[in-house]
């Protein structure tokens, strides 16, 4: 059966209800009344309002100070069928909402929303085990932290995200940076399965043999085809991980750039392991410093995939042996510390080229010395050519369409700020900044056009890096899945397909 009549067919119940259902173009505000007003009287207390202290603290429950808002009404579904009726409700009032999984996605409106309905999914997250298959069902109300707690007691482990505050939707859906990816691919390459609610209310499930382009749509294709209420993840047999911590002073950095580069480029995957990477430099101190976090399968310790660090005299380093579990609780990232932006472009890995873009960074970072609580980071992530080897073969790929014949390295600025006054500016400074050092890139052959959304601003359109045929492609799901236009005209924040 083709593709087309397949679609036709597990649509049908959708474009039945899709007939009888549509979007009416109203006023935020009117929607918001709407939807707030029906969600409370077929919910009750799952519909919060601002008068109530639930909503104090639901409002800042977010990762990134810029995501504080001020939604009509909070709506908490409990299940998958909350969600179907909730979307039901919200198409047919023309109401504008934002999703909010983990919260730790730092793009001003991906998460939240000025007057119209936040949905929080919180209590979805269930995480059940099948130890059988070696598979875990997950809540897109969980974080990583969560899933990883589940499977210990299995001696289990997946490929999800590298801090445990990370919520599980927004990683899953954008792609997903683990520490083993060199061996197991991204995240999204780790889902067997998604259940979804479409714009209409409609559930159904995506994997290699039902809804295969909505399946294949959500590797990476962010959320613009429907709300994920169930991700079934692939797990791996993984009780144990050796990892290294290491720090090192201002004198250390071209050598740790280089040892950065020799990494991604020997990282293959007959041993699984991988890193964060981060440079953080202090204006007003001036002290540069450096870490690395790193961990490799297994029991050898130190952990040998990270001996070109391990050569550097460093100021601490520490070597363990622990679960997964053990790693991941130490590894936090507090909400509500500052607002903060994410940039970045990617290159051919060249430690050389690395060292002077950093240099760059690092002079633009006394230019804005005088912004209030600037926190402002280097970052460097890996992507082994061997990640993408994953989604070449598995039968399924996904939307960035990247082959494998070469690694990357992801240069980023992670920059933290106090006040809202400074937002233009800094935004401005690291858009120009960053669009310099990629024309240098392009002019040396070394430039990549790739965009991660997990590490793009808001600013940065990653669509238009992906394949042209994978963009299209992604519309006519789009345009299968959600004929109202549901995940476009009223769920608009993040990263969203063009029409």
């Amino acid at each position: 059966m083709s593709f087309l009549n397949t679609a036709v067919a597990a649509l049908l119940p959708a474009l039945a209800v899709a007939q009888s259902l549509q979007v009416p173009v109203v006023s935020l505000s009117e929607g918001a009344t709407c939807g707030c007003a029906q969600l409370s009287s077929t919910f009750g207390n799952k519909t919060i309002f601002s008068n109530s202290t639930a909503y104090a603290t639901e409002v800042i429950d977010f990762w990134d100070v810029r995501s504080d808002l001020a939604p009509a009404c909070i709506f908490e579904p409990s299940s998958a069928s909350d969600v179907s009726s909730a979307l039901q409700i919200l198409a047919g009032c023309g109401t504008q909402f934002a999703v909010r999984g983990g919260g730790h996605m730092n793009y001003p409106g991906a998460n939240n929303i000025n007057g119209g309905v936040l949905v929080s999914l919180a209590a979805l997250d269930q995480n059940i085990v099948d130890a059988e298959s070696q598979t875990i069902d997950v809540g897109p109300g969980s974080r990583w932290v969560d899933v990883y707690d589940a499977l210990d007691e299995y001696g289990l482990y997946t490929i999800g995200g590298r801090m445990k505050t990370i919520g599980v939707p927004g990683l899953t859906l954008i792609g997903g940076f683990h520490y083993f990816i060199n061996k197991y691919g991204f995240t999204m390459d780790n889902v067997l399965s998604y259940d979804v609610v479409l714009g209409n209310g409609t559930q159904v499930v995506a994997n290699k043999t039902d809804n295969f382009e909505l399946f294949w749509a959500l590797k990476g294709g962010a959320n613009n085809f429907g709300l994920v209420t169930n991700f079934k993840l692939q797990a791996y047999p993984i009780a144990n991980v050796s990892i290294t911590y290491q720090n090192f002073n201002e004198s250390a950095i071209e050598d740790f750039i280089g040892a950065t580069v020799d990494l991604v480029n020997n990282d293959g995957p007959e041993l699984a392991a991988g890193s964060v990477i981060t440079i953080q430099y202090n204006a007003t101190t001036k002290e540069v410093t450096s870490f690395i976090m790193g961990m490799q399968e297994g029991t050898e310790s130190p952990p040998s995939r990270f001996d070109a660090f391990s050569k550097i005299p460093s100021t601490s380093t520490m070597n363990a042996v622990m679960s997964p579990k053990q790693w991941h609780a130490n590894l936090d990232t507090p909400n509500q510390m500052f607002r903060v932006q994410f940039a970045h472009k990617t290159m051919i890995p060249d430690a050389d080229q690395l060292y002077r873009i950093y240099q760059g960074w690092k002079d633009a970072v006394d230019s804005i010395s005088d912004v209030e609580g600037l926190y402002p980071t280097f970052v460097m992530n890996i992507v082994p050519k061997s990640a993408l080897s994953v989604a070449k073969n598995n039968g399924v790929g996904n939307v960035w369409g990247l082959d494998d014949s070469q690694s990357y390295i992801i240069w980023q600025f992670s920059t933290g700020w106090a006040n809202a006054e400074d937002d233009i500016r800094m935004t401005s400074w690291s858009r120009s900044l960053l669009d310099y050092w990629h024309q240098e890139n392009q002019l040396m052959g070394l430039a990549h056009e790739w965009l991660y959304m997990g590490d793009a601003g808001e600013f940065q359109d990653p669509y238009v890096t992906f394949p042209r045929e994978n963009v299209e492609r992604m519309r006519q799901v789009r345009s299968d899945y959600d004929p109202l236009g549901v995940f476009t005209r009223l769920n608009w924040g993040g990263f969203k397909l063009s029409r």
